[in-house]
């Protein structure tokens, strides 16, 4: 067997492997297409507008569950959907 012609087919794999990676990194990250947000982009900053009331306080275990929850209600929580067939 001639060393020549097995060489070739041994730089192939690293070869096809660089070629297939590259590949696929300019497909999925599209390097050249890409759109430089910090630079292309403007934001207009306005003042913070609003107010801070302070609605309710909850410290530690004071109230152990959260008024108006439906836990022991399971019916109200769990409904059948009607279906349009009757034989079911």
């Amino acid at each position: 067997m001639n060393d020549d012609g097995g060489l070739w087919l041994l730089l192939l794999g690293p070869a096809g492997a660089t070629a297939l990676y590259w590949a696929l990194y300019r497909y999925y990250r599209n390097t050249d297409k890409s759109h430089a947000f910090e630079y292309e982009t403007t934001v207009k900053a306005e003042p913070v507008t609003g107010s801070d009331h302070k609605v309710n306080e909850v410290r530690g275990t004071q109230q152990p569950r959260i008024s108006g929850d439906n836990l022991r209600d399971y019916r109200k929580r769990v409904q059948r959907i009607p279906s349009g067939d009757p034989t079911r």
